[in-house]
């Protein structure tokens, strides 16, 4: 134990000899947490799990940096079917106690396993689904979502309880004493189950005869059986009265007849009727269940066929009329256009901003080594020749003040010829005269940077500062 002030180890005082605390207190509510963990720990260990996690609460009451006894109450919840509680136990823990703690064991081990955990979300998911079923009074279904969560859960005390609950309401008893028999191998003290397990027994158990408070005097008989019927006779009956011997033979007679026809045969018929209802019961079970899955299935299928249908737009957005991607199908069309008349590279470059433009809805998809090759060497023959076209025609229109057509060409002419910087510089000239201040702004920038030490990128700086001061 060490002292909560300095650290330090304390000695069997009530004072730290160290800095002088005062842990009197401290020691005694130490020994009481350490008490009940001790209570938990012994009654983990016989299995009453509603007594264990009773008594670790109060430890951590008492000390909630008690780390052991933090683990073992992560270690009965889990037991009990809780992952969820025994994980935020164990992540407390790994807070309180970062290294030599075998916490980490436990939440690695629920973690590092994706089965693991997709189990613990389907048991969650369909719990909860049954509790769903039960608000919504579709008890059948609720019996059913439950038989699937103890398939993936079998420990789960909670959904033991609550199919148990939904047995008892549908008059199942022995079912219902099952399912809480299991919770009973479980957790062998839960107070909900022991409530429940009395009123099934009451349920379950036959009706005891009342006994009498004195005993019958015994008298000397004599008894014989004819059939099914037990004759008692005094011994001291004369001889001579056959007639009435007859006489009650026969009325036993009749008696045991009307007893087989009005107790026997209305029991056979009420046992008939009900092996009758429980196949019924097991036919419906079976078709909710059937009609669930179709459900389910149905689902799935809507959710397949629209992303089916969202695949198809965007294959149909990358694709040509001819079902060829556009980017390769314009990249052979350039080509051959190079092929039959080098001289004419406007066509060729209308083909290269068909590609740009395709590769750019493109982008998510990979493109050969091939095409790569073929577009680069393309690109590389006729580049400087679309570069200069594209920067007469964008110097024309500048110096005739279109700066809208002059804009255009002039990103082009930049962009197949990045050495190219009065095509760039005049760009940012025409955005400026056209009143666009931002984009002027940053291709400015772009001269600077590009374009160091230059008389562009001076020019540059003077009329960004002036574009600065206008704003001012």
């Amino acid at each position: 134990m060490i002292c909560y002030q300095c650290g330090c180890t304390l000695s069997e005082h009530d004072f730290c000899t160290n800095c002088g605390a005062d842990v009197a207190l401290y020691k005694r509510i130490i020994y009481i947490s350490n008490r009940f963990y001790n209570d938990g720990l012994e009654r983990a260990s016989v299995r009453d799990l509603t007594g264990a996690i009773t008594s670790l609460r109060q430890s951590l009451k008492f000390d909630k940096n008690n780390v052991e006894a933090r683990n073992l109450l992560g270690l009965v919840y889990f037991e009990t079917g809780e992952v969820v509680a025994a994980l935020s136990e164990w992540v407390i823990s790994k807070n309180l106690r970062p290294k030599k703690n075998i916490a980490d064991d436990y939440i690695n081990m629920i973690q590092t396993n994706q089965n693991r955990l997709d189990t613990i979300n389907q048991t969650i998911k369909k719990y909860n689904q049954a509790l769903t079923y039960c608000n919504q009074d579709s008890l059948d279904l609720a019996v059913i979502q439950l038989k699937k969560v103890l398939s993936l859960n079998p420990k789960f005390i909670r959904a033991h309880q609550l199919l148990a609950l939904l047995y008892i309401n549908s008059e199942e008893w022995e079912r219902a004493k099952r399912e809480l028999t299991k919770c009973l191998e479980i957790d062998t003290n839960n107070t909900a189950t022991l409530r429940y397990l009395k009123e099934v027994d009451e349920m379950l158990l036959p009706e005891e005869g009342v006994k009498n408070s004195s005993k019958k005097k015994k008298e000397e008989v004599v008894k014989y059986q004819s059939g099914n019927e037990t004759i008692i006779q005094p011994v001291n009956m004369k001889e001579g009265k056959g007639v009435t011997s007859l006489l009650n033979l026969g009325i036993g007679l009749a008696i045991g007849i009307a007893i087989a026809f009005f107790l026997i045969l209305p029991a056979r018929i009420q046992s008939a009727r009900a092996t009758l209802d429980e196949d019924l019961r097991k036919v419906s079970e079976q078709s909710d269940a059937k009609t669930a899955t179709i459900d389910e299935l149905q689902q799935q299928l809507e959710e397949l066929q629209q992303q089916n249908e969202t695949l198809q737009q965007d294959l149909t957005a990358y694709m040509g009329q001819d079902g060829t991607l556009q980017s390769v199908e314009s990249l052979m069309k350039a080509a051959g256009a190079y092929l039959t008349n080098p001289e004419d590279v406007t066509v060729v470059a209308d083909y290269l901003t068909e590609i740009e433009e395709a590769r750019a809805q493109e982008e998510e998809a990979e493109s050969s080594e091939a095409f790569d090759t073929l577009y680069n060497t393309l690109l590389a023959l006729i580049g400087p020749q679309i570069a200069e076209s594209y920067d007469e025609d964008g110097h024309a229109a500048f110096w005739a003040g279109n700066y809208a057509d002059a804009i255009p060409n002039l990103e082009k002419a930049f962009q197949y010829d990045a050495t190219n910087g009065q095509a760039l510089f005049d760009l940012a000239n025409s955005y400026y005269r056209m009143g666009e201040m931002a984009k002027a702004r940053e291709i400015y920038q772009q001269v600077i940077e590009l374009f160091p030490n230059t008389e562009k990128a001076d020019k540059s700086k003077d009329t960004l500062a002036q574009i600065e001061g206008a704003q001012e």
